[in-house]
């Protein structure tokens, strides 16, 4: 064999095995990777199952389980907190119960968890008509809109139908207080509006004294609009009633300031001057004679 062949594979492995040794220092040495660090997690209570609106909670449908992560806003974490309180939102399997999405304690659950504090529930009378063929279902929003003879106006104009009030929420619809995420129509009796202390009482004295109809509105249009009104006269003439918002307050009266008249002065007749009397005595015999004396003095 060719002795210069030999001494370039000794020198080819004295250099492979110089970098092999190299290399094998090199990893030994090299510091040890830090661990990843275990996640933390926190007990936090969850549902077991589908809770439906109006589910009064019991042991059975919450579970408690570790959260990792940041835990979400307002999450219970203790089971006892939660039990024996109503659902007022649908909350799905595994999902964290927070305290927005619960009844107050002792509020029971049902139609009366489902109510704000500071709102009301009113019920009004419908049919497949005022209810717009079976569309007002919970969770829509409507107008209510009222039609009668307007008290003190003008009785020539009929029948006024006007907008009372404006984006309300249907809280149930007959017995049902559970939001149809498909807006199937459903032909009930009764339905429950969300209001004010004071709409209520609106609502309450026009369904006794007026007709009552419900016009369905887009969820998502918050947007209150200015309506007059319109009666019945004005179907068939074409004109408008005037916005109450844009009614004009009537001018204050003015009042003239009468200056008292002076009293009449009262002329006082002239004294009438008395006559001259002269008295004449002739012997026995006496008798008297009267002159008038218009500028003397009577002397």
């Amino acid at each position: 064999m060719n002795k210069r062949f030999v001494g370039v594979l000794l020198f080819a492995f004295v250099v492979a095995s110089g970098a092999s040794l190299l290399l094998y220092r090199l990893l030994i040495n090299r510091p040890a990777t830090t661990k990843a660090a275990a996640p933390v997690t926190t007990k936090v209570v969850l549902a077991a199952r589908d809770l439906e609106v109006g589910t009064v909670l019991k042991e059975e449908d919450i579970k408690l389980s570790d959260w990792p992560g940041v835990i979400p806003a307002g999450a219970v974490l203790k089971m006892q907190d939660v039990v024996g309180r109503g659902v007022t939102t649908t909350i799905y399997a595994k999902e964290p119960l927070i305290e927005s999405r619960l009844a107050p304690k002792g509020a029971g659950g049902g139609l009366a968890s489902m109510i704000p504090p500071g709102m009301r529930a009113v019920a009004i009378r419908v049919n497949d008509v005022v209810g717009v063929a079976g569309f007002v279902v919970p969770g829509m929003r409507v107008d209510v809109l009222i039609s009668g003879n307007k008290p003190g106006g003008d009785g020539s104009l009929g029948q006024i139908t006007k907008t009372l009030l404006q984006n309300i929420e249907v809280l149930s619809a007959g017995q049902d207080f559970k939001k149809d995420a498909e807006g199937k129509p459903v032909l009930v009796q009764v339905v429950n509006l969300l209001v004010t202390p004071e709409q209520a009482e609106q609502l309450s004295l026009a369904s006794n004294m007026t007709t009552i109809q419900l016009v369905l509105r887009n969820p998502l249009d918050r947007d209150l609009s200015k309506t007059a009104g319109t009666a019945v006269r004005q179907l068939f003439d074409g004109t408008k009633l005037k916005a109450s918002s844009d009614e004009q307050p009537p001018a204050p009266r003015r009042v003239e300031r009468v200056m008292p008249m002076p009293a009449p002065r009262v002329t006082m007749p002239a004294e009438k001057e008395k006559p001259f009397v002269m008295e004449i005595i002739s012997g026995t015999r006496k008798s008297e004679a009267t002159f008038n004396n218009p500028g003397g003095s009577g002397k």
